[in-house]
């Protein structure tokens, strides 16, 4: 069984749908090389099919993709939440939202540090584990 280690942000999987989203390409390029490694969380499924749904009117998509890939689906625990809503405050003025709050909480629990996302902004900024930075999974 592959090692899951990296973190599967929503834009990739948006992207994977739309083909007009202009990561569309990149994201279906590397996405068999990193389903295999990837986890992610319910935020990040609940933000994707809004997306998806908004754009392809397909919202059950994502959660089908994952489901027959066999992603897991992370569900934060009181603790977890508690710790996404702190990192939400503490991320305020990038903003931070819900989704990515609860990928760095589940980064934190399990030591990983890559993350599939289109998201520079955010993920250069935030911190993992030990304070270590996130790596950007494609690199560029």
């Amino acid at each position: 069984m592959p090692t899951r280690d990296v973190l599967l942000d929503t834009a990739p999987l948006v992207a994977t749908f739309n083909a007009r989203d202009q990561w569309h390409a990149q994201a279906v390029a590397h996405w068999p090389d990193l389903m295999d490694r990837c986890l992610t969380t319910e935020g990040v499924v609940a933000e994707s099919s809004h997306f998806v749904l908004h754009a392809t009117g397909n919202a059950h998509a994502p959660l089908d993709l994952l489901l027959s890939a066999g992603v897991p689906i992370v569900a934060l625990d009181t603790a977890g939440h508690r710790r996404a809503a702190t990192l939400m405050a503490q991320y305020r003025n990038l903003p931070m939202d819900y989704a990515d709050a609860t990928l760095v909480v589940l980064a934190e629990a399990l030591g990983i540090s890559d993350v599939f996302t289109t998201d520079r902004r955010g993920f250069t900024a935030y911190r993992g584990s030990r304070g270590r930075p996130f790596r950007i999974l494609p690199d560029k």
